[in-house]
């Protein structure tokens, strides 16, 4: 079915929209210009929402909101939004009763008239999209790029050609129901993640998985062999399973050997790229990038990989640079949301930092961030709800010998607490190793607000 012809399709039906946040505005606004009856459907109240719910209502919007705003959903087709479970109450009564549950996502996948390379995993999934979608742009392909990473696709799908390479990120929320997955595949890593959402971390695992079940024979997956549960999945693959590593050399896929990283297909190799050329600091960056080179092997010139890799500085909120300041670099690493994104980023290193951390609670555990911070922080600064759990999983590491640990209100006091201690060559970083929930909308705004913060100081 062509996007054209499922708008068509839409405009006898009634259709609720869940959530009217960023990546669901577009649609709304694409089904209101096509005479579609909406809903718009969203906790939030109507003086929250500022002028966003008058210019909607402007345009033919029927507006659904507070704190019952899944009451009686009764429309032929609902979007959910991405984060929210599609088994709860409200959405099964609906379902029963006739309606379509399904998102942005599952609709774009239906449509999109081009190639999809997409990304999952519990860390590094952005950085790899990102990766892959400047590779084939410097490669002279026609990429959009969107999903997990903030920019809603579904809208612009009028506008791809098949020629075209749709390159996404897609978080478990959004795989949990697709029934159809992309081209190519590529699963960074699974870890602990989401379990205040998520039953039960085998719900998560089969979420992410769900990126490459729906695949052919003809279609690739890529998978992390140096993660013993993306290797254990490899063997679900229903196409071509690639495999990228730097702790082995694998018999197709990608793979780090000394200062090198080497391609391997059918018994044949390729040096890509020296390690010393990536300009992104960390181990993990290695693995993002071999992940990126599995994904696009034979889509882009190595030589551009090369070029491409020695300029590239990262996404922002990723160990991102924010200034040096009398000899003390300041960095965002905002997007750490668990512990594991959290210790890719202290091992990115090679010398002990100060670490600011803390934020709401996501129910993973933090008993391997412990001994992690005992060896790479020399001070390490608490704030937000997981501030007791990430002192208590310091304090109770075996390799624990005192480290000084202090709490904070707020980000501003933490910054103030850092400057304190902080002598030239030293490393800050902010790395939360929890969500922003606490005190933010997301991940970039709390790390706007610590970027201000640093760039302030005198």
């Amino acid at each position: 079915m062509t996007f054209e012809q499922y708008l068509r399709n839409l405009q006898d039906k009634t259709v609720a929209v869940i959530g009217i946040g960023v990546s669901n505005q577009p649609l709304i606004e694409l089904l209101l210009s096509r005479g579609v009856a909406v809903t718009a459907c969203d906790k939030k109240d109507r003086e929250a929402l500022g002028p966003l719910a008058e210019r909607l209502e402007a345009q033919g919007c029927r507006l659904h909101l507070g704190p019952g705003y899944l009451r009686d959903l009764d429309q032929d087709v609902i979007f959910r939004t991405p984060g929210m479970r599609p088994d709860l109450p409200e959405l099964t009564a609906a379902v029963a009763r006739g309606s379509r549950l399904t998102s942005e996502m599952e609709v774009f996948f239906s449509v999109c008239p081009c190639m999809k390379i997409a990304v999952t995993g519990s860390d590094g999934k952005t950085t790899t999209t990102t990766i892959i979608a400047e590779l084939l742009r410097k490669a002279g392909k026609t990429v959009h790029l969107g999903g997990n990473i903030g920019h809603p696709l579904l809208s612009e799908t009028g506008m791809m050609r098949p020629g075209d390479i749709a390159v996404l990120e897609l978080s478990s929320f959004q795989l949990m129901t697709m029934d159809s997955s992309p081209h190519i595949a590529v699963i960074t890593n699974l870890a602990p993640n989401h379990l205040d959402v998520h039953r039960d971390f085998i719900e998560y695992i089969t979420a992410k998985e769900n990126i490459f079940t729906h695949q052919t024979a003809e279609d690739i997956a890529i998978f992390n062999a140096d993660n013993k549960l993306t290797l254990e999945a490899s063997d679900r693959a229903i196409g071509r399973a690639r495999l990228f590593s730097r702790g082995q050399q694998v018999e197709d896929g990608v793979f780090q050997r000394g200062d090198r990283i080497v391609a391997r297909h059918a018994g044949v190799e390729r040096e890509i790229l020296r390690v010393s050329d990536i300009k992104l600091p960390g181990v993990h960056n290695v693995e993002n990038y071999m992940a990126a080179i599995a994904a696009v092997d034979g889509l882009v010139p190595d030589d551009v990989i090369r070029e491409f890799a020695q300029t590239f500085g990262g996404v922002e909120h990723r160990i991102e640079l924010v200034r040096t300041l009398r000899g003390v670099r300041w960095y965002n690493d905002s997007i750490a949301s668990s512990p594991s994104r959290t210790i890719a980023g202290l091992r990115a290193f090679d010398r002990k930092v100060i670490l600011i951390a803390g934020g709401k609670d996501k129910g993973v555990p933090y008993d391997a961030l412990g001994p992690e911070i005992n060896e790479h922080v020399k001070y390490l600064i608490l704030c937000g709800a997981t501030a007791e759990s990430i002192r208590r999983a310091a304090e109770q590491a075996e390799n624990y010998t005192g480290l000084e640990i202090a709490d904070a209100e707020d980000y501003r006091q933490a910054v103030s607490l850092a400057q304190s201690r902080a002598e030239e060559g030293d490393v800050v970083i902010l790395s939360p190793a929890s969500t922003s929930f606490d005190r933010f909308a997301n991940f970039m705004e709390r790390g706007k607000a610590f970027k201000e913060i640093v760039s302030a100081l005198k």
